[in-house]
């Protein structure tokens, strides 16, 4: 992405969304790493009077935060609105979203999908985190996804589908996605819930639970040891 932690707001800044605001901690820990801030401000997080929560908040209480975001849904329909702007401005900016499959079933995912295609927003790129679990349980069985990379395809969406664990398929997604023209993208990332963790890998009660001191070491000691 075309960004600076020396000028978060610039007009010519690359943006992100994180429609799946659950994921904020990780976004957070990637931020102070990019040098938005500094790291140490992260043993705020979940503090009362602190802006470092489950969710992100309003824009400009964290540099690179471009959207509160968590109610599931919405993340598209505004990196769509800003992805339009630019378009309306003349500037080649691109936007990102990252979503989770159980927002698929949003009926404002499918309204913003539709415009994005019928204006033609290729700078607008949107990864879905295909997890296959949502809140209260697998994403397909609440409510049929299945073909998903056909329905955006079937949206007019530049559509691919990789391995989410794999680091060169992602960069190679992405810049496939840069190539594209007249047709916004998406790419379906496959990726396994607690991945690198023995003990979480697959398992949905970790969308709530908090590790223990001892599972948190334990994680910690699987994650460290992986090549």
């Amino acid at each position: 992405m075309q960004i600076s932690p020396d000028k978060p707001y610039c007009d010519s800044r690359d943006r992100f969304i994180l429609s799946k605001g659950h994921a904020a901690p990780v976004l957070f820990q990637i931020l102070a790493a990019r040098g938005y801030f500094d790291r140490d401000l992260l043993r705020e997080f979940g503090k009362e009077g602190g802006v470092f929560h489950e969710h992100p908040p309003a824009p400009g209480l964290i540099p690179g935060i471009e959207a509160a975001t968590g109610s599931l849904g919405h993340g598209l329909p505004i990196g769509l609105g800003i992805a339009l702007a630019l378009r309306i401005k003349k500037l080649e900016n691109r936007v990102y979203v990252v979503l989770g499959d159980g927002e698929c079933n949003e009926g404002s995912i499918w309204e913003a999908a539709m415009l994005a295609s019928a204006k033609r927003l290729d700078h607008l790129t949107v990864i879905i985190d295909f997890n296959k679990w949502q809140a209260t349980g697998r994403s397909c069985e609440i409510m049929s996804l299945k073909p998903l990379l056909s329905k955006w395809e079937a949206f007019g969406w530049h559509a691919q589908e990789i391995n989410g664990h794999d680091i060169i398929a992602i960069h190679q997604a992405f810049a496939e996605a840069k190539r594209n023209k007249e047709l916004p993208s998406i790419i379906i990332a496959h990726t396994i819930k607690g991945k690198g963790v023995s003990f979480m890998e697959d398992d949905n009660n970790w969308h709530y639970r908090t590790p223990s001191p001892q599972e948190l070491a334990a994680a910690l000691s699987e994650l460290e040891s992986t090549p």
